[in-house]
């Protein structure tokens, strides 16, 4: 549950939503409105001159955050999204609305030069169903602080594979990519987008070295195919604090930073976080 606003807060927010010109200063840069398959909606709920409301999807917290006067909530959408109308809920009393629009992307094919990243092997497939109960319970993570939405990218070079790919590895086709790929040196160094918690360091065989970052109220990025980190579990990250270095440990075709962007449990593209 959030706190209320004291009547000074709320003074503030007055004074701002009353003065545009200074309340730019203050505002949050938000992830634009994007309700398709992998993207963010995002909607608005109350004047923030109000307490901040509760706000959920199915039965799970969403982020919400506060922008140009107004709170708003930010919802995560699931690459298997169908298209139509979908709904939450706002202080368990009142319910919004919005519509899912289709959106296909490329395919894009691969080869893997080791085959048991792409056809593993009985014990190699138990190792993986134990990393993914992991990684969900990760993906679920909810701490109620507002989050910075204005992310920086993690690692400095060109992007490569986008977010959303289907992909064929070796000819067979596999589950789509959930992350943002961004080329770079073996060795170069990767850092925090934004303020946040460590909540995991881990070896998994698909993302091989791997970083998980908390930056509050369901939103969390993780850093994936490093060749070394340089954070433990707990500890507290800002903006530009180095996590690790680029790297190709676990399913990769080469160095590279694995970039995924995680809201309200769901993978969604990390490029709508960017700050413009």
């Amino acid at each position: 549950m959030r706190p209320r606003l004291t009547p000074f807060a709320r003074h503030i927010a007055r004074v701002l939503a009353c003065a545009p010109g200074l309340w730019s200063l203050t505002a949050m840069a938000l992830p634009p409105h994007m309700p398709v398959p992998g993207g963010v909606a995002v909607l608005t709920l109350a004047p923030a001159t109000q307490p901040a409301p509760a706000a959920s999807l199915r039965g799970r917290p969403l982020a919400v955050v506060q922008s140009s006067g107004q709170w708003h909530a930010l919802i995560g959408l699931s690459l298997d999204t169908p298209p139509g109308r979908q709904e939450i809920t706002v202080d368990e009393r009142r319910h919004l609305t919005f519509t899912v629009v289709a959106k296909a992307y490329p395919i894009q094919k691969l080869q893997i030069r080791e085959q048991n990243k792409v056809t593993p092997d009985a014990e190699e497939l138990a190792r993986i169903a134990a990393e993914r109960e992991i990684t969900e319970r990760l993906k679920l993570t909810f701490r109620s602080v507002e989050p910075d939405t204005n992310f920086s990218l993690p690692a400095a070079g060109p992007l490569s594979s986008r977010f959303g790919l289907r992909r064929i590895f070796n000819g067979l086709p596999r589950a789509p990519h959930a992350g943002l790929d961004v080329r770079a040196q073996a060795g170069a160094p990767v850092t925090a987008p934004a303020s946040g918690i460590v909540i995991n360091v881990g070896d998994y065989f698909f993302n091989g070295n791997t970083v998980f970052v908390d930056h509050g109220s369901g939103l969390i990025t993780a850093y994936m195919h490093l060749s070394r980190t340089t954070v433990r579990e707990g500890e507290r990250v800002t903006r530009g604090q180095a996590l690790g270095a680029v790297g190709a440990t676990g399913r990769a075709t080469g160095p590279h930073l694995h970039w995924a962007v995680f809201l309200n449990g769901t993978a969604v593209d990390p490029e709508l976080f960017l700050a413009k």
